[in-house]
């Protein structure tokens, strides 16, 4: 994939930052008095693998203006070496804008992990193209890779907006396009119609498109082998079937992705993934890695497989990298995975577990 030269920044995110509270040891929501707050995104969890591991990185956001949550997340995102650009707003009254809330467990064993999102005020949902000049941003400081997501294309009629424009004036300078679907159906609900148009206007102009069975199906009404889990080595052919339709339906994309998970319990899984590059597959079945907390593996799959493609590897290595990165995800209490370095992540797609002194 020929990427533009000389840009400010190697991979850009549209994103709504917001907080994870999840309980100490494991334990469930119900009954713990004791949890950790991190600041999280799925966008960022993305782009965290490039960050890093040392390209420059950039968000687009927006906060609430003199938050203290606000200024917690910002000083997250400095540590992860991300600049980032957007307004700030007023809270306005008590039951004003916020920043939203994800809260969650990491289960155990035989005991599933539960999400409750608290997303209510959200001061995402005001994103919003008049916020951002983006001839500046794509046309002067420049951009190899924007990635796009699904989570922030629903969220509201102004992100969806919002993600448009940025399509649009990536595709005018030049800049390569990830979208993943992460179709939401509480964000679609009584927006169908809409959200279907812009979505495919948007995955028309990109360059690699990520989604598992259900998102293309909801999405774009493409079959796909059904969704579950369950013996998904056996399935296989079925997700090749799917990207098959997927290529016909949106020919300017030249990369495919999708990952493969059954959870055999909550701290094992069989973790796999599927890219079809131009007409080339590259299938890495389905292998046991061990889980600490699962929010974000998909994300790290995504933001390893990009690292690739900005460093300019061989398609081969895409998704083998983001295959490790996103099993590396689900070693971390955070969302995102914090690579030390490629050696780290090299040794995972490896398997090799031991000690490095």
């Amino acid at each position: 994939m020929e990427l533009k030269k000389n840009c400010k920044y190697a991979l850009l995110v549209p994103t709504s930052m917001g907080i994870r509270i999840t309980p100490v040891n494991g334990q469930p929501v119900h009954s713990s008095d004791t949890y950790k707050m991190q600041a999280t995104s799925a966008e960022t969890n993305v782009a965290s693998i490039s960050s890093y591991l040392g390209l420059p990185v950039k968000v687009l956001t927006t906060f609430v203006k003199g938050s203290p949550i606000a200024q917690f997340i910002k000083s997250n995102l400095k540590a992860r070496h991300m600049d980032y650009e957007g307004p700030e707003v007023e809270q306005g009254t008590p039951w004003g804008f916020r920043h939203q809330i994800n809260i969650a467990d990491s289960g155990f064993g035989s005991r599933g992990p539960r999400v409750f999102n608290d997303r209510a005020g959200e001061v995402g949902r005001t994103l919003n193209v008049k916020d951002f000049d983006l001839e500046r941003i794509f046309g002067e400081e420049g951009v190899q890779v924007v990635h796009l997501s699904g989570l922030i294309g629903a969220l509201s009629p102004e992100t969806s907006e919002f993600c448009l424009e940025i399509a649009r004036a990536a595709k005018k300078h030049g800049t390569k396009i990830s979208f993943d679907l992460n179709h939401r159906a509480s964000f679609w609900k009584g927006r169908e119609k809409e959200l279907r148009e812009n979505f495919t206007e948007i995955a028309s102009v990109s360059d690699v498109l990520i989604g598992n069975e259900e998102d293309f199906q909801l999405c774009f009404g493409i079959e796909g082998p059904e969704a579950g889990g369950e013996g998904i080595k056996a399935k296989i052919d079925g997700f090749k079937g799917l990207i098959k339709r997927v290529k016909e339906t949106f020919p300017n994309a030249s990369v495919f992705a999708t990952t493969l998970r059954e959870v055999v319990s909550v701290n094992e899984h069989l973790w796999g993934a599927i890219m079809l590059e131009g007409e080339n597959w590259h299938v890495i079945e389905p292998r046991t890695i061990n889980v600490l907390d699962r929010i974000g593996g998909g994300d790290g799959f995504v933001g390893g497989m990009l690292y690739g493609v900005l460093r300019g590897w061989e398609p081969e290595k895409w998704p083998q990298f983001g295959w490790a990165t996103g099993a590396m995800a689900a070693t971390f209490l955070t969302d995102y995975a914090q690579p030390a370095d490629e050696e780290m992540v090299w040794s995972i797609w490896k398997g090799n577990a031991r000690v490095k002194r």
